[in-house]
């Protein structure tokens, strides 16, 4: 290929905040003409303003799937007086190659990288084909916004609010539906089916797409003598005895939702009348924790738990872990400790009353998520140490 027809630098200058956005789009169109033509990608930034950490890059994968991403922290970086570069760099890495497994073992990754560079060029090629096999959707059709459910009733409400939604093409493990919108900014729904083991394998790849927020509308048992069936939990920090992620992120590290999606979701609550609480979700790996009360019981009291689920912790750890605001909205279906334990019948009924207003609670908080913060949920909370804005500082 011919390397300098692919070569480009972005500065800012003169010539107004039309030129540079189409010197973006520009550069994006090259970064995929790169990818289409073989190689990766890099980027190389100078941060003039940055004493100890002044030059930063990285290598990308299938640029055209998180574009709109892209754009958005080139023009932030651009406008904070960033010198960016981009050229081609190594050829692509075949998936079926053995050094793959080694390109994208965390083990040996630094994971105080910004947020821009996270991902090695191989792992984003790899979790993009995986998050294709299993949600059955293109990854370009991913949108900003990520709800998580693990029933069918949720998938039907989101398709009847938008017919027009992109569907699965074929029967696959967690299909996902997008309803989207220019530049991203709609809502995809995956219904990730039960367990912890499913929370991580999806938002393993489902991180990749740098999406704004991750939020799980589940079910949950209620623990507390004062809640209702029908009642909604809102998590504010979770008790992680799913062991999905231990060896991964120390059980010591505190996990907690994203502020600002809580608050959006608790003024949503508030607005429509609903009864809820807040409290600390317990997460557990064994759907028949029931057959081991006594062990379990003592967890909960401990921790102060007000619910259980299998999913919420998980996916909150790793949402903590690769940088993405998260949030859990939980509804009660059942009261395993008060006598009234997950039936059939029972639970049938409760679904069909309670799924239309669960899924329209958290919509509406995404919706003014994105009214108040177009750029982009606030997330100091779940930067490294040593890593602040993109736009500025060391």
């Amino acid at each position: 290929m011919n390397k300098d027809s692919n070569t480009c630098t972005l500065r800012l200058d003169n010539r107004g905040k039309k030129s540079i956005n189409e010197r973006i789009v520009n550069a994006c169109d090259m970064m995929t003409r790169i990818y289409q033509d073989g190689y990766y990608p890099k980027m190389t930034v100078f941060r003039s303003w940055s004493i100890h950490n002044p030059v930063i890059e990285g290598e990308f994968a299938k640029p055209e799937a998180y574009r709109w991403y892209l754009k958005r922290e080139l023009l932030k970086l651009i406008q904070s007086g960033a010198e960016i570069s981009i050229s081609p760099s190594r050829k692509i890495l075949s998936l079926n190659e053995p050094k793959l497994l080694d390109a994208i073992d965390e083990d040996h990754w630094d994971f105080t990288k910004k947020k821009l560079f996270l991902f090695p060029a191989e792992r984003i090629d790899l979790s993009l084909n995986r998050l294709e096999h299993y949600t059955g959707t293109d990854a370009k059709d991913f949108q900003r916004f990520i709800l998580f459910t693990n029933y069918d009733m949720h998938v039907e409400v989101f398709k009847a609010r938008y017919p027009d939604c992109v569907k699965p093409g074929r029967k696959v493990q967690m299909p996902a539906y997008h309803h989207k919108l220019d530049d991203n900014l709609g809502i995809t729904l995956i219904n990730i089916g039960v367990g912890p083991s499913n929370a991580k394998t999806i938002t393993d790849h489902v991180a990749v797409l740098r999406p704004d927020a991750m939020v799980m509308v589940g079910h949950c048992g209620g623990l507390r003598n004062h809640q209702e069936i029908g009642d909604f939990v809102l998590a504010s920090g979770y008790m992680r005895a799913d062991a999905v992620l231990d060896a991964i992120i120390p059980k010591n590290v505190p996990i907690t939702p994203n502020y600002l999606l809580n608050y959006h979701l608790q003024s949503v609550l508030e607005s429509e009348n609903m009864t809820y609480r807040t409290g600390t979700v317990y997460t557990i790996d064994n759907r028949n924790w029931e057959f081991m009360k006594e062990r379990v019981v003592q967890g909960i009291h401990i921790s102060r738990s007000i619910a259980i689920d299998m999913e919420s912790a998980t996916l909150a750890t790793n949402g903590f872990r690769y940088r993405v605001p998260n949030a859990t909205l939980l509804c009660i279906s059942d009261k395993p400790l008060h006598g009234k334990p997950k039936l059939g019948e029972a639970a049938q009924t409760f679904y069909q009353n309670s799924k239309q207003k669960h899924l329209g609670i958290v919509i509406k908080a995404i919706e003014l998520a994105k009214q108040r913060y177009p750029d982009g949920l606030p997330n100091a909370s779940i930067r490294a140490v040593d890593e602040p804005l993109m736009s500025g500082g060391a």
